[in-house]
């Protein structure tokens, strides 16, 4: 994997599966990164306190921090294996709102990475609001994991969708090639380059009021397609070094279909996607596509944000 020097580990009511805790301690070794391991409590500091009060006598405070230090005796524990190992590991409880103040934990401290397990029902895995919260918020990396498929995975789709011509785009496919060919050598996984490409209002230009010749319809589709090959190929030149475990694939459609269907036929252990709205990026938002697809997959799913990245939460509320 690609530098990550400050890694957060995020722990719910759940606890930590197996798979977390190898893929952290992995990263943080592979990288000698430091480790926190936090979990976060959905109440304002004091506010169970306030909620003790009715028991008799002043116990209500002593009863929080109880409370709380019990949070924090269970999170050692789950450090402890880790720091015994060689690892440096912090431990630490935060109170608010999970992902509001997970967010501002990795704008405080520098984090670069935020590692959290995925919500898994009887049935399958699943991405509750907190989780596509960070996804779509947390300026640094995140990566939801599938503790089924994890640590070791077996078969990795990069997401892409090339354009030279805009830098912005242009980087944030680099750095999901950078890190999914990185865990693809490190795993010794396959790994499957995929980007969608259709021409927009085809079916209006064949069928609708501003109906075109067939002919010529034919011909916007090839160039459409010839010019979304060309710019695939020219990003998979700057991986020719990985050329051994990866495959391109250029595939007809809308983009969340053609990934959707591709990690369930592939089945795909991990999706790396870039989350790139086109509405600024101050503030900027997961983008149609990233949402439908994260909506959908169960398989772990590490996303990153493109350079310049503010995100909407802030450090103090407002």
């Amino acid at each position: 994997m690609r530098r990550f020097k400050n890694i957060l580990v995020v722990v719910d009511r759940d606890g930590a599966s197996e798979a977390l805790l190898a893929r952290a301690a992995e990263i943080a070794r592979m990288n000698e990164a430091a480790l926190t391991f936090v979990e976060a409590l959905d109440s304002a500091p004091g506010e169970l306190a306030k909620i003790f009060a009715a028991l008799p006598g002043a116990r209500a405070k002593a009863l929080e921090e109880s409370v709380l230090l019990a949070h924090c005796d269970r999170l050692e524990e789950i450090a402890e294996p880790l720091r015994a190992s060689g690892l440096p590991v912090r431990a630490e409880v935060l109170l608010g709102v999970d992902f509001i103040e997970t967010i501002r934990y990795v704008m405080r401290n520098g984090i670069d990475l935020v590692l959290k397990d995925a919500y898994q029902s009887p049935d399958r895995l699943s991405l509750r609001s907190g989780d596509l919260h960070l996804l779509r918020k947390c300026p640094c990396p995140v990566w939801i994991l599938n503790g089924l498929k994890e640590p070791t995975t077996r078969r990795i789709m990069a997401a892409v969708d090339p354009d030279p011509d805009d830098p912005i785009r242009d980087a944030l496919n680099h750095t999901v090639l950078e890190m999914a060919t990185s865990l693809a050598r490190r795993d010794g996984a396959k790994l499957d380059v995929v980007n969608a490409w259709r021409l927009p209002e085809e079916s209006t230009l064949r069928y609708s009021r501003a109906r075109l010749p067939e002919e010529e319809v034919d011909a916007l589709v090839a160039e459409r397609e010839r010019q979304s090959a060309w710019r695939l190929n020219a990003l998979a030149r700057d991986f020719c070094d990985f050329s051994d475990l990866m495959r391109i694939i250029h595939a007809p459609g809308a983009a969340a279909d053609v990934l959707i269907e591709h990690a369930a036929n592939e089945r795909v252990d991990l999706l790396v996607m870039g989350t790139l709205a086109r509405t600024g990026l101050a503030g900027l938002f997961i983008g149609n596509t990233a949402e439908t697809v994260l909506s959908r997959v169960d398989c772990s799913v590490l996303t990153v944000k493109p350079r310049g990245f503010v995100s909407p939460v802030t450090l103090e509320d407002s």
